[in-house]
C-alpha cells in the first residue's frame, strides 16, 4: 500500500485515512486499467498457445491488490463513510440532504408531491 501513495498529500482536502485509502485506490486502479484488460484479453483468447495463456494468468494473478476494481469502495467525501452512499454525488445521506436543503447542490430540491 505505502508503495502506491504519493509522497507528497494535501492533507487538508482528506477527513481520515479511509478516504485517503480510497483515493490511492481510485489512482493505482486508473493507472492499471489498461495492463488488466490486455492480460485478461490473453487470458480468455483460445487461439494463443496455452503456455502465453498460462504466463498471463500468472502476471495477473501476481498483480498488487489495488489494481482491481472491487477494492474501490464508495466513500462519502465529507465524513468518509461507506454506506448509504450516493454514487452520483459521492455523499452519504445525510450530508446530501443538508447539502440539498442549503441548496449547495444545482438541480437537487426538495421533493413534495
Amino acid at each position: 500500500m505505502a508503495q502506491f501513495r504519493a509522497k507528497t498529500l494535501d492533507l487538508s482536502c482528506y477527513v481520515n485515512i479511509k478516504i485517503i485509502r480510497d483515493h490511492t485506490k481510485r489512482k493505482v486502479f486508473e493507472q492499471y486499467e489498461t495492463e488488466r484488460q490486455a492480460l485478461r484479453y490473453i487470458i480468455r483468447n483460445t487461439t494463443l498457445p496455452q503456455r502465453t495463456r498460462a504466463q498471463a494468468q500468472l502476471q495477473l494473478s501476481q498483480m498488487h491488490a489495488y489494481t482491481r476494481l472491487t477494492q474501490v469502495n464508495n466513500r462519502c467525501i465529507l465524513g468518509g463513510k461507506s454506506r448509504g452512499v450516493f454514487s452520483d454525488f459521492r455523499m452519504a445521506r445525510y450530508p446530501f440532504r443538508m447539502s440539498a436543503l442549503a441548496g449547495d447542490l444545482p438541480g437537487v430540491k426538495k421533493a413534495s408531491w
